[in-house]
């Protein structure tokens, strides 16, 4: 997927910041939709089916040339695995959908911002890495997502500070999106 790093920061950036500014407005109704995301089941679903239909989507567009014989084969076995985690691994699927995504995200972003001339691409770049981490750490132990967001949303107070930090980093990714990407 070809997307500048501009549009690419600019969407990631305003995203976050507004997520979080309702978290700093709105801190006992953001607590209360963190709280129930790991075991949303319509959440989990459809970042399943949206990791799925992207990492397919990824893998048609690459050079498979040992493999070109076996593409359709390969298709239909991870939309089948797709399929199947949303059947059979319903336990914290929202958790494990999310980190499917952060994985595809993080991809995208270093693919973005692979040939731009400037120092600050690396604060996208960390960002992607730090992605890949939580992706790999959530699939294997969700439950850490559901204790990271107990534990962040465990009073207004705390919830207006993790979301007030998370704003900040999201309005400098934006500001770099529209002034230096």
């Amino acid at each position: 997927m070809s997307v500048k790093l501009s549009t690419l920061a600019i969407i990631l950036g305003a995203a976050m910041v507004a997520i979080n500014l309702f978290g700093i407005i709105q801190p006992l109704k953001f607590a209360n939709l963190a709280r129930k995301f790991p075991r949303s089941l319509p959440a989990g679903f459809a970042l399943t089916i949206l990791a799925t239909i992207w990492f397919i989507w990824n893998v048609s567009r690459e050079s498979l040339s040992d493999f070109e014989s076996l593409k359709t084969f390969l298709f239909m076995l991870f939309a089948a695995v797709g399929l199947g985690t949303c059947i059979f691994v319903r336990d914290y699927l929202a958790v494990r959908g999310a980190a499917a995504v952060m994985l595809l995200l993080a991809k995208l972003i270093v693919d973005s911002a692979r040939w731009y001339d400037t120092e600050f691409r690396l604060v996208m770049v960390v960002w992607a890495y730090v992605l890949v981490l939580a992706g790999m750490w959530f699939t294997v132990s969700p439950w850490h997502l559901r204790d990271l967001i107990q534990w962040s949303t465990a009073n207004d107070s705390r919830t207006r500070i993790t979301s007030g930090v998370r704003l900040a980093f999201g309005a400098i990714v934006l500001v770099l999106g529209i002034a230096v990407f």
